[in-house]
């Protein structure tokens, strides 16, 4: 394996926040020429067999994955997790715990919502829901969608979902530390998610990328969907500054809502170590 391969580690079913099941998502990804793929569903592995399975029907490579949300620096910083063991009690544990705030924290949003006119979001988000302890709030987005409050998912969080506007509540998320050690601990590699997207002063990135690297984590996305062409070059840099393995990963979610599909990204810079070298005895080959 090399950097030249389409390896699409980050992408999201029904069992998190995205709109296909897993089986789907294999299809799209051999139509789009995936040779190594993962589903990572935030905060979840419940679908990782299925996940498996499919790739192996569609004669693709497979690894495990999951995004993680960590709380750092008073912001949420997503972590992926690879190649772990999906069946790992701990890691499990660890999810589960860290998805119990969510229900709450969506009735909190739903009445903030109700204080500017916008009634029964709660109940609307849950038709979108697929797994119901992962409400978020992408499943309130199309629902004000759908109900013609805005035009798009990205209106909704403009106006209404993120910090500062009627409808935002911040959750209390996993530690970095702990989100680290219950991929390491389950045999997997963890990954800090597309970087450019937390707004982080230079300091504050530093502090992240420097605390990762102690609590054991081995990679960075390089080449996702979120990041523009001069952020895959800041990013190669701080993988060789802090000595990470690269990712690749696309972050689709849905047709319908997501900017770059499966499969269609950038190679990897080539001088960087890929990912999935690292964890070529976790890959589950194509047949």
């Amino acid at each position: 394996m090399t950097s030249y391969l389409n390896a699409d580690l980050h992408c999201h079913s029904v069992v998190s926040d995205g709109t296909l099941t897993p089986e789907e998502l294999a299809a799209r990804a051999k139509a789009n020429g995936v040779e190594l793929w993962s589903l990572t569903d935030h905060d979840e592995i419940g679908g990782q067999h299925r996940a498996a399975a499919a790739a192996r029907s569609q004669g693709m490579a497979y690894l495990t994955g999951t995004e993680i949300s960590v709380t750092f620096a008073g912001n949420t910083v997503h972590i992926v997790g690879l190649g772990f063991d999906p069946d790992n009690t701990a890691l499990a544990q660890g999810l589960a715990a860290t998805r119990g705030g969510r229900g709450e924290r969506a009735q909190e949003m739903a009445a903030q919502l109700a204080q500017v006119g916008i009634h029964g979001a709660y109940e609307g988000a849950l038709k979108f829901v697929g797994n119901p302890e992962l409400i978020s709030r992408t499943h309130f987005a199309r629902f004000l969608v759908e109900t013609q409050v805005c035009r798009d998912t990205n209106e909704v969080f403009r106006k209404y979902l993120t910090e500062g506007k009627p409808g935002y509540v911040p959750h209390r998320w996993a530690t970095l530390g702990d989100a680290v050690r219950w991929i390491t601990e389950a045999g997997g590699l963890a990954v800090i998610a597309h970087p450019a997207r937390y707004k982080f002063t230079a300091n504050e990135e530093y502090a992240l990328f420097s605390e990762f690297k102690a609590h054991g984590g081995a990679g960075v996305e390089v080449v996702t969907g979120s990041h523009t062409a001069a952020e895959y070059v800041t990013y190669a840099a701080m993988a060789d500054e802090f000595g990470l393995a690269a990712s690749r990963g696309s972050d689709f979610h849905s047709p319908d809502e997501s900017h770059t599909d499966l499969g269609t990204l950038p190679y990897l810079p080539g001088h960087l170590t890929p990912i999935w070298e690292t964890l070529a005895d976790r890959v589950q080959p194509a047949t």
